[in-house]
C-alpha cells in the first residue's frame, strides 16, 4: 500500500543510503537527500538533492525547517545519526533514539562505558586522550599488544594491531596516525581478541527484537582489521550462536534500541562472545541491502524505511539459503588499469554479481581501511559455506593490473 505523500529528508546519498532512497519511492514519499558529495549516487532517484555535510547539524537543521520535511532519517551510516536524533529532538519529532543515547551508540568510548556499566561482555579497554596514555596502556596494561582505534570512525579507519617491544618514538607516531582518523581525539586501546567474528543483524519494534541473520566475517591479515568478506548463515553451531544471540540482544537493550535497526560486531573467544562494536543502523557492505534479502527472503532496508515513517513492519522469512560477498583490494599502491578474468568470474556458478570501483587510471591504495577496497564479488549457495565457496572460486579467477611507481 503506498504512503500518503510525506517529505523525507534522507541523511546521506551514497550507495549505502540509496536503497533506503529506491524504497521510499516505491512507497509514495517525496525525498529530499543531502549528501557532501555532488556526485552521490543516490540524488539521481531524489525528488531534490542539496550538497550539504550530513554531519553539519545547523544546515541540516536549517534545511529541515525550509523544506518543512515530516521526517528526518538515514541508512547504514553511523555519523548521521547523532545528526538524526538531535534534529528530531530539536523539532519535537518521533524520535527513535535520544541524542544521549545515539552519542553511546556512535562514540566507542561512550559505547564501552554504557555496555560495561549494564554487564553487556566486552573487551579490556583504556580510554586514550593523551601520548601518555597510550603509554602506560601499553606497556603497564596490555603488556606490548593491543589494538589501536579511534573512538568515532568508522569502516576500520585508523585501527590497527601495535604488537612487540616498541619504544616512545615508535608509539608516539602510531599515536599520531590514529589520531588523524578521531574527530573528537580520543582514541581506545583494547585488548586482543581471538575466535571467529561475526555480526548480529536485528531489528527492534517497541522494543521486541528480532534477529534476522547472523553473518560470518572475514577479516584481512593484521596489523589492519578490514573486512574483506561476509557470508549468511553463519556457520556457528547452535549452542554458541544461542550465546551470540543473547549477547546482541543485551547490548541492544543497553543502548536502548526500541524501534530500528541494529547491526553488533561480536567475536566468539574462549571466553564467550564479546561485543566488537554496536551500531543503531543497518549493517553496511551489502550485508543488510543484499545478502540478508537474498538469504532469507527479508528485505530490512523496506521494513525500516516502514518503521520510520510509522508503518507497519512484517518480518517473515521466505526461504533459507546462503549468500556471501567477497571484496576486491590491492596489496600494494599503484596506478588501476584493469581486472583480468572478471567477466569469466561472473560466470561462475552461482554469482549474482562482480562489480569494480575503479576505473583504468584511477590511483588504489593497498588495503588500510575499507575505502581501499576496489570491488566486490556476490553469490549465492545452498548454504553460507556453499555461497562462500562459490565467490571465492569467482575471485581467485580475477587479477588486479596495476602499474606501479
Amino acid at each position: 500500500m503506498a504512503l500518503k505523500k510525506r517529505k523525507v529528508l534522507m541523511l546521506g546519498a551514497g550507495p549505502l543510503q540509496t536503497p533506503a532512497i529506491l524504497e521510499l519511492k516505491k512507497m509514495g514519499a517525496y525525498v529530499v537527500c543531502l549528501d557532501y558529495n555532488p556526485a552521490a549516487e543516490g540524488f539521481a532517484y531524489a525528488d531534490e538533492a542539496k550538497v550539504i555535510s550530513t554531519t553539519d547539524v545547523e544546515a541540516v537543521c536549517e534545511e529541515f525547517k525550509r523544506q518543512r520535511a515530516d521526517v528526518i532519517m538515514t541508512s547504514a551510516s553511523d555519523a548521521p545519526v547523532r545528526v538524526v536524533s538531535e534534529v528530531s529532538e530539536r523539532f519535537g519529532l518521533p524520535c527513535a533514539l535520544s541524542y544521549e543515547d545515539a552519542c553511546a551508540v556512535t562514540v566507542k568510548s561512550k559505547m564501552r562505558e554504557r555496555l560495561r556499566e549494564n554487564g553487556v561482555p566486552i573487551p579490556e579497554y583504556r580510554v586514550i586522550q593523551k601520548e601518555g596514555d597510550l603509554f602506560e596502556a601499553y606497556y603497564h596494561d596490555f603488556f606490548n599488544r593491543c589494538i589501536l582505534k579511534p573512538s568515532d570512525n568508522a569502516g576500520s579507519r585508523g585501527v590497527k594491531l601495535l604488537e612487540g617491544k616498541y619504544g616512545i618514538q615508535r608509539l608516539r607516531r602510531e599515536y599520531e596516525a590514529c589520531k588523524k582518523y578521531a574527530g573528537n581525539g580520543i582514541l581506545l586501546a583494547e585488548e586482543v581478541m581471538e575466535g571467529p567474528e561475526v555480526s548480529v543483524e536485528a531489528l527492534t519494534v517497541n522494543g521486541r527484537t528480532q534477529v534476522i541473520a547472523v553473518t560470518d566475517k572475514v577479516v584481512c591479515e593484521m596489523p589492519y582489521f578490514v573486512e574483506i568478506g561476509h557470508r549468511e548463515p553463519t556457520c556457528l553451531p547452535p549452542d554458541v550462536l544461542g550465546h551470540v544471540v543473547s549477547a546482541a540482544k543485551k547490548a541492544i537493550s543497553a543502548m536502548h534500541i526500541q524501534n530500528g535497526p541494529s547491526h553488533t560486531e561480536i567475536i566468539v573467544t574462549k571466553g564467550g562472545p564479546k561485543i566488537v562494536e554496536i551500531a543503531a543502523r543497518l549493517g553496511g557492505d551489502f550485508i543488510t541491502s543484499r545478502l540478508v534479502p537474498l538469504s532469507t527472503g527479508i528485505s530490512m532496508v523496506r521494513e525500516s524505511v516502514r518503521l520510520s515513517l510509522g508503518e507497519e513492519v512484517v518480518l517473515k522469512k521466505k526461504w533459507d539459503r546462503g549468500a556471501a560477498i567477497r571484496f576486491l583490494f590491492s596489496k600494494a599502491d599503484g596506478t588501476f588499469r584493469q581486472a583480468a578474468g572478471i567477466q569469466e568470474a561472473a560466470r561462475e556458478h552461482g554469482i549474482q554479481e562482480c562489480c569494480l570501483y575503479v576505473s583504468c587510471g584511477k590511483k588504489v591504495n593497498a588495503l588500510r581501511s575499507s575505502s581501499d577496497r576496489v570491488g566486490h564479488i556476490i553469490g549465492i549457495g545452498e548454504n553460507g559455506k556453499d555461497a562462500w565457496g562459490n565467490v571465492q572460486r569467482a575471485y581467485d579467477k580475477i587479477r588486479l593490473v596495476l602499474e606501479h611507481h
